[in-house]
């Protein structure tokens, strides 16, 4: 363990954030599959599955905009620990007997877990703004693709150890499992992660929690509605297609999404090769609107082929391999962009703001997803990706490129 000790600070410090978000990640994928499954076999419809995370998206969006301004007076390091703990709660909660398990109380423990949730991701996400000098824009870039990507890589592995783990040890046993890891993992970051990181050197005021930049707000505009495009068709429209129309089982539904969540992680982790990442010109608000432009084309070609009814089980699984890879490197963008905008001081303001966009886009798009799938069916939901994707595109345009953002985001 020596080559530890001769480490840089900054690099055990991201060792420790990225170990944490990690750690949480998997607890949050496995939970998920867990409810899914285990409320799937009570005879709950996919709807009604999704309506259980309701509350977790909602105090997502809540959390976000609160959770930027206790980073910056309380610090990141508090933040992200009291993310660790309210996940080991909301996991007890669901240690309560069977006939306790109602939807309210379900409900309940999700809407901690989705607080949770977001006060971790915006702890770490925030964290590696302060562990990057500013002029190393690219290392920025790199260090937030590997967090980003291997997240989302790790939710979908925590997908199959959720469905491993009820097997094997049953709803309450998989439950105490995980909360046992997860508590050990909050102990040791109580010991090891650096105090006051992110504290803002004055107290931010709660007023605060509005951006006044104008980078930060035109790139979570364009943030809302692209996780509004993919959860729109994702979230429940998907899985209850390949159930009902493709006649998949729900465990066959439930490995491919997994698999599908690893890859788009992976490919979140490549980001910077794949947009041309250079240390004197990293990506900008040009980038961004190409990249979207891109992506627009795969759900609109996807409800063509369900109008036309044309080769429809190849170009959607094929469709779907696609757009996962595109968005994976737009979210990759949006998450260097939002790092690259944020103040130094009180870095978690601006980023706690953007997510809260970010939650509202998964927020708006899984209450569409299943009533515009119940009403029209998957190719309206995929007329929907499209139209939000094409105004995220229109958003980007106003994001600053090139010198204009360090002049454009320093006035912010």
């Amino acid at each position: 363990m020596t080559w530890l000790t001769q480490l840089s600070p900054q690099i055990r410090q991201y060792m420790i954030v990225t170990g944490n978000y990690w750690a949480f990640t998997l607890t949050d994928g496995a939970l998920r599959m867990l409810v899914v499954l285990y409320f799937y076999g009570l005879g709950y419809s996919p709807f009604e599955i999704a309506m259980l995370f309701i509350f977790y998206e909602v105090f997502g969006v809540i959390t976000n905009l609160v959770g930027g301004w206790l980073g910056a007076r309380l610090g990141l390091n508090r933040t992200m620990n009291m993310g660790l703990f309210m996940q080991i709660l909301a996991l007890a909660m669901l240690l309560a007997p069977a006939s306790l398990l109602t939807v309210p109380w379900v409900m309940g423990a999700q809407a901690l877990s989705g607080i949770a949730k977001d006060l971790n991701k915006m702890s770490a996400k925030s964290s590696i703004k302060l562990l990057v000098p500013n002029d190393a824009q690219g290392q920025l870039y790199k260090w937030i693709a590997i967090l980003t990507g291997s997240k989302n890589a790790l939710k979908g592995v925590g997908f199959f150890l959720g469905g491993a783990l009820l097997s094997l040890l049953g709803f309450q046993g998989a439950i105490l499992l995980m909360a046992a890891m997860l508590t050990v993992v909050w102990i040791a970051s109580l010991i090891s992660l650096k105090k006051d990181l992110g504290k803002a050197k004055n107290k931010p005021k709660f007023t605060d929690i509005f951006s006044k930049s104008q980078a930060v707000n035109t790139l979570s505009a364009a943030r809302m509605f692209l996780f509004g495009a993919r959860d729109v068709w994702f979230v429940v429209a998907l899985p209850v297609y390949l159930a009902t129309v493709f006649n998949w089982d729900h465990w066959y539904v439930g490995g491919f999404m997994a698999t599908w969540v690893i890859g788009y992680g992976i490919v979140q982790g490549f980001a910077p090769k794949l947009t041309g990442n250079r240390k004197d010109t990293p990506p900008d608000g040009r980038h961004a609107m190409l990249w979207a432009l891109a992506l627009a084309i795969t759900p609109a070609t996807i409800a063509l082929s369900l109008y036309y009814q044309w080769n429809v089980p190849f170009i959607l699984i094929a469709g779907l391999l696609i757009f996962g890879a595109l968005f994976a490197v737009n979210s990759s963008l949006h998450s260097y962009l939002i790092v690259s905008y944020a103040g130094k001081d009180g870095v978690s303001l601006d980023v706690g703001f953007y997510y809260m966009a970010n939650a509202m886009g998964r927020l708006i798009g899984t209450v569409l997803s299943g009533w515009i799938y119940q009403e029209y069916g998957l190719g309206m939901c995929l007329g929907i990706s499209t139209l939000f994707i094409a105004i995220t595109a229109v958003i980007s345009v106003k994001l600053p490129r090139g010198q204009e953002r360090v002049i454009r985001v320093e006035k912010g």
